[in-house]
């Protein structure tokens, strides 16, 4: 069936080119700015969302929190609008091909090339965390990868911003595959929470495989809170063992237990690229706690190279990391890490199961299209 966009003329000013495919909330098409004389993307909401004032906020939302986003790592968003009795995104058009399809072709993928794709990700990440934009939905279908394997995040803010006061009642935004286990509970979120969606990445892109899967969302949300993941190297007996335990060390179901934040996670990742390429590989760290007490060195030592402040004798794990120097503050400019206060936990047994089954059930169709 022809596609009636196809042709037309969104705002006077964009003239569709073609369909680039479909998520969730909206349709994407390639279009040409003619006013600017340069292809942009253009998103589309799905008609039968945009009479819902709730789903039109959260694309709103979208829009606002991820215009503000200017980094090398993130997809640009350019313009919003209406058009036709709907809503529309005008973003930057990035030439290439999505990691998902990527790792569909290539995994697994050479260690080396998983963790500088990996590590582009969450550079765009901790850009966007210390501008108070978490992702909640970090999957590799939201990643672009062009022919030098330079990595672009799209879909800033789809969910939430971080400092915003919108509510998600009853829904659980995000790819089952990839949600934190927070997220599957329906814990509030924090930076933490897309750490742990971008280790699922590159656990995908090392085996060729999510660490948790399944034949319906549920089940896959019961296992990111409730099962070990597969270590992979069972899946991947050639991985190295470095790799392997920052793979693990994010993977962590409490997100106390995870890098502190995406420097930690950066420089643990920067250690282990050392240890492949010079080949003094098979050191497996005593414990999670000795990787993090390495990679805050790592970063601290970093900052004291770039003329930041000096890496402290005892670094212990867990510790808070120095402000950022170097290459993070130029390109982010610092500013608060987000994060949302959680609600006191009682002891719920697994009361948190029903839970999420209701929720699951009672979002409906809506919340089934981000989770299929």
């Amino acid at each position: 069936m022809p596609d009636a966009v196809i042709g037309s003329f969104i705002d006077h000013r964009y003239k569709v080119v073609s369909r680039l495919g479909s998520g969730g909330m909206a349709d994407v098409y390639l279009a040409e700015d003619e006013q600017l004389g340069r292809k942009i993307a253009l998103k589309l909401l799905h008609r039968r969302f945009a009479e819902d004032p709730d789903f039109v906020e959260r694309f709103r939302r979208e829009a606002q929190a991820a215009a503000g986003l200017q980094h090398p790592n993130v997809v640009g968003v350019y313009d919003r609008g209406g058009y036709d009795g709907t809503y529309y995104i005008a973003m930057e058009y990035v030439p290439g091909r999505t990691l998902k399809q990527l790792i569909r072709d290539e995994a697994p993928l050479d260690p080396v090339r998983a963790i500088d794709i990996t590590m582009q990700v969450l550079k765009a990440a901790r850009f966007a965390h210390r501008h108070g934009v978490i992702h909640r939905d970090l999957k590799p279908q939201n990643v672009i990868v062009g022919e030098s394997d330079q990595a672009k995040v799209t879909d800033f803010g789809i969910a939430r911003a971080g400092a915003s006061d919108m509510t998600e009642t009853g829904s659980i935004l995000g790819t089952a595959q990839y949600l934190s286990p927070e997220q599957a509970q329906g814990h509030a979120v924090s930076a933490s929470s897309d750490l742990y969606s971008i280790a699922v990445v590159l656990y995908e892109m090392l085996t060729g495989h999510v660490p948790f899967d399944g034949d319906q969302a549920v089940t896959i949300a019961i296992k990111h809170v409730s099962e070990a993941p597969t270590a992979p190297t069972t899946v991947n007996p050639n991985l190295p063992v470095e790799l392997e335990q920052v793979v693990m060390w994010a993977l962590n179901k409490n997100p106390a237990d995870r890098p502190a934040d995406a420097d930690q996670f950066i420089a643990a990742l920067e250690h282990a690229k050392a240890a492949i390429v010079s080949g003094a590989t098979g050191q497996r760290t005593a414990s999670m706690a000795a990787v993090a007490a390495g990679a805050a060195g790592l970063a601290v030592g970093a900052g004291a190279a770039a003329g930041g402040i000096p890496a402290p004798a005892d670094a212990k794990a867990g510790a808070e990391m120095p402000p950022p120097s170097g290459e993070a503050a130029a390109e982010d400019g610092g500013g608060p890490p987000p994060g949302e206060p959680e609600a006191p936990r009682k002891r719920r047994g697994r009361n948190w199961l029903w839970a999420l089954v209701a929720a699951v059930v009672l979002a409906g169709a809506g919340v089934a299209a981000y989770l299929l």
